[in-house]
């Protein structure tokens, strides 16, 4: 027997449980190396006197380096082989996130705080990318769930953190909680690598629900770069994720904008804690719950239906968002639905070019938020031109609304006459 085959009686659902549940604790591990930024540009606004649009360079360096990278780390991580390539990229993605955040502890100038950005993003990205890439390969069968509640790691993960690093910024600044919040999750996330693997053949269950457009095939990242249904799918993605950014990254800032940063709502809790925890609940909870539609009722139509709902979410932030809990309701509508582009985007990407390149192929789709970062600071430059946030939201809402024109009218039909075999004529495809 091939040492990649092992057979079919072996106890898929422990081993895909552990697989998952290793994958989600990781992503956890780096939750906050995102969504907890915006808790520290305040301070470091106020110990160096860096201007707001400098800090948040080293944002936009975080997620382009985060995702840009990806894909030679997927192809090393499909490269080395399912038992030793997860574990190795996740091994050493531990070790970066620690070094970064432990240098942004001690930046005591820009160039060294976006150096802590930049290795703090190639490891986020290998851990990232490997944990996503191997929840699509064990979980076929229930794609839009496994990637959706990886990804809820990612998403939902900052919440555990964001009280005690408001804590630890308040009482001892914002370098000891760049410090050991940096060393646990980094150690953390070295411990659980070694866990880590993909799937052997045979270890993997059937296909996909019949409403879900999946493909039989696998394509290799060449054969996908050479892909309509790809760029299709990037274009959306840097949409989508260019309007969620702005909004993660800035929402501290437009709170204090509001006037409800500060203001307590019960128990001491100052809308802005409470908006942070809410809007990382919402964020990871959107991932398993619009994968889990997804599944039942396909990607396309589930698409239309997050991105209505998310620009509405947008105009109703920036039109009635200035009492406190209208901010946090409002706010955590958008993180609800703007979340599943992590579950959603990386199943449509499996189901349309197959399991065996899956790594590398979603890292090339994934590079699509790093170039969706750079339009980050854009909202500054808009909220200063005008103004008024008010008009970042519209922009914003306008993108999600153009999105699901996408998904309904030019991705659905393009899927459906790839998988006929129209629109990969003259392509080469791999098995």
């Amino acid at each position: 027997m091939s040492r990649d085959r092992v057979p079919t009686t072996a106890p898929l659902a422990s081993v895909r449980l552990v697989q998952l549940g290793v994958g989600i604790i990781c992503m956890v591990m780096i939750a906050n190396l995102q969504y907890g930024w915006t808790l520290f540009v305040n301070p470091m606004n106020k110990t160096h006197g860096w201007a707001v649009a400098d800090i948040q360079l080293a944002f936009s360096i975080f997620v382009a380096l985060e995702t840009w990278l990806t894909p030679v780390q997927g192809w090393i991580v499909d490269y080395i082989g399912p038992q030793r390539g997860p574990k190795l990229m996740v091994a050493a993605g531990g070790i970066l996130i620690a070094i970064g955040w432990i240098i942004n502890a001690s930046a005591a100038s820009l160039p060294v705080l976006y150096l802590g950005a930049a290795i703090s993003g190639i490891g986020a990205g290998a851990i990232y990318a490997t944990c996503v890439g191997n929840a699509v390969k064990w979980f076929p069968d229930r794609r839009g769930l496994a990637v959706g509640l990886t990804a809820a790691g990612f998403g939902a993960g900052a919440a555990l953190t964001v009280i005690p690093i408001r804590a630890v910024i308040d009482t001892s600044g914002y370098a000891a909680a760049f410090f050991w919040f940096g060393l646990i999750q980094g150690g953390v996330v070295l411990i659980l690598a070694w866990w880590l693997r993909a799937p052997l053949r045979g270890e993997t269950p059937g296909a996909a629900p019949a409403k879900v457009i999946q493909t039989a095939q696998s394509y290799s990242p060449k054969a996908v770069l050479r892909s309509p249904v790809f760029w299709i799918l990037y274009a959306m993605f840097v949409l989508v994720s260019a309007s969620g950014l702005m909004a993660t990254a800035q929402i501290a800032l437009i709170a204090r904008d509001f006037n409800v940063a500060n203001t307590v709502l019960f128990w001491g809790a100052s809308t802005l804690t409470v908006a942070l925890l809410v809007d990382n609940v919402a964020n990871g909870l959107a991932r398993p719950l619009f994968g889990w539609i997804s599944d039942q009722i396909g990607r396309e139509y589930t698409m239309a239906i997050a991105f209505s709902l998310g620009a509405v979410s947008y105009w109703l932030l920036g039109s009635a968002g200035t009492a406190p809990w209208a901010f946090v309701i409002f706010a955590g509508l958008i993180f609800l639905t703007w979340g599943e582009i992590f579950s959603l985007f990386p199943s449509t990407c499996t189901d349309s070019f197959g399991p065996q390149y899956a790594t590398t192929n979603l890292s090339l789709l994934y590079t699509a938020k790093g170039a969706s970062a750079f339009l980050v600071p854009l909202a500054n430059v808009i909220k200063v031109s005008t103004g008024s946030w008010h008009v970042v939201f519209v922009v914003t809402a306008i993108m999600n609304v153009l999105v699901v024109a996408l998904a309904l009218f030019v991705l659905r039909p393009l899927r459906a006459r790839q998988m006929e075999g129209q629109e990969f004529a003259g392509i080469q495809r791999q098995t």
